[in-house]
């Protein structure tokens, strides 16, 4: 996946100021925040929306946001939990958009290193969108509930709700693929 910056052009205050630390300049700023996250971007909205070009999407428009915003992040798990925050943000309003259609992905275009992967991917794009997002950010980003609610913008409780939920929904999914 090959990000495109239009930033040559533009004026901009720095992209990425870490409170205490370097300055680096605008077009270096958004590329080293490219550099350092898109890959996580990447695979939270892909697990939300389920489709690569949406996923591909949603995380150019939260660098774009960051680029319009401009941001200063006092750590880098500030410039990750912020650019997160508006990855998920975006994903849900795309999932509302009028104009989506609900389509199944084609589960061949995600490729898994092993069958179990695959039966495993198959089982959590057969969940709701919501439930896939916190199963994502939790087993796959390392995040706590707490963090899960700040950045979705839910209450601890729901997410923990939407936790034990999900993985219900999972067994039951991959148990009836082995029976």
């Amino acid at each position: 996946m090959k990000f495109y910056t239009p930033c040559n052009n533009l004026p901009f205050q720095s992209v990425y100021r870490v409170k205490g630390g370097t300055e680096m300049d605008g077009p270096n700023r958004l590329e080293e925040l490219v550099n350092t996250y898109e890959t996580t971007l990447y695979r939270a909205a892909l697990a939300i929306l389920g489709d690569a070009h949406e996923a591909e999407d949603a995380v150019q428009d939260a660098f774009l946001r960051c680029l319009e915003k401009a941001p200063d992040f006092e750590s880098p798990a500030h410039a990750r939990a912020w650019l997160l925050r508006v990855t998920v943000n975006g994903c849900k309003s795309r999932l509302r958009a009028p104009w989506r259609r609900r389509t199944a992905p084609l589960l061949d275009a995600y490729p898994a290193a092993a069958p179990e992967e695959g039966t495993l991917l198959e089982a959590m794009q057969a969940l709701p969108a919501r439930d896939r997002a916190v199963l994502h950010l939790y087993y796959y980003e390392g995040y706590q509930t707490a963090e899960i609610a700040a950045l979705t913008g839910l209450r601890e409780g729901s997410v923990r709700s939407r936790l034990t939920r999900a993985r219900t929904r999972l067994r039951q999914v991959l148990k009836g693929e082995d029976e």
